[in-house]
């Protein structure tokens, strides 16, 4: 559904994107994993049509990104950023509905539609309750449940999410990953997580692909690629990748640095 094909992209005099082939199959949900400043966020940006390749091209089906309005775009692909911070004082259901801003014609307003898909998206991040309050008086982990309310209110098939568990504390960063697998089961949003906790990939991401100073070194089924030898080149770390009973899934658990 979602491809990037030979992309390369560069900073004027600093970091640059090389030739990114990433394939993103429709209703999956495919973790990137890297280390900080490998172009996690960069890659997000151009699958999400925010950034241009220099060179190359990104497909939503037969289409090419470049070739489609800004509000088109919004109709098919929603972003999660790391952080939010509104201009203005909103409350959590204004939040929301700016995600119906792409299905509407300028200067038309909110109609009841759109009220009932903004409730809706707020019952399925479990944050109905919250609607009157002010965003900013909310807690780091309803604040990030908000946002991605606010993104499938959008009515997209794909969402871009970067470092969504970022900064949130253990029992937040459970709560958002089990949101984000229910969604991905039963509205099969297409989602693609942006990270460099390892463990949330391993829980959660059926598919990873994994970058390094600007490059992709591995892409395929999270079993396959998660291994030792992957966390090694990514992080010059040696860890433990293990198959944990319990949780149902592999973990890692860093031992020492090689170098």
């Amino acid at each position: 559904m979602l491809r990037a094909e030979s992309v390369s992209f560069g900073y004027d005099g600093g970091f640059t994107l090389t030739d990114a082939n990433v394939a993103i199959a429709a209703g999956s949900l495919t973790g990137l994993l890297g280390p900080n400043g490998c172009g996690k966020t960069t890659l997000l940006k151009l699958l999400s049509g925010v950034l241009r390749p220099r060179t190359g091209r990104v497909m939503l089906g037969d289409r090419v990104l470049n070739s489609m309005t800004r509000r088109e775009l919004a109709r098919h692909i929603a972003s999660v950023p790391q952080e939010t911070h509104p201009a203005f004082d909103y409350s959590v259901m204004e939040m929301v509905l700016m995600g119906r801003h792409p299905h509407l014609s300028a200067f038309q307003l909110e109609g009841p539609a759109d009220f009932e898909i903004a409730r809706q998206a707020l019952d399925a991040t479990g944050t109905r309750h919250l609607a009157a309050r002010n965003y900013m008086t909310l807690s780091g982990g309803e604040k990030q449940r908000v946002v991605i309310a606010s993104a499938l209110a959008q009515s997209t098939e794909v969402l871009l999410l970067d470092e969504p568990t970022a900064s949130l504390d253990l029992g937040y960063q459970l709560d958002v990953a089990s949101l984000l697998a229910r969604l991905n089961r039963e509205r099969s949003v297409t989602m693609v997580l942006a990270t460099h906790d390892l463990n949330l990939v391993a829980s959660l991401c059926e598919r990873l692909v994994v970058m390094r100073d600007g490059r992709i070194l591995a892409a395929g089924p999270t079993r396959e690629v998660l291994t030792g030898e992957t966390v090694r080149q990514l992080y010059d770390v040696e860890a433990d990748v293990q198959f944990h009973q319990r949780a149902g899934h592999l973990t890692v658990i860093p031992v020492r640095r090689t170098s």
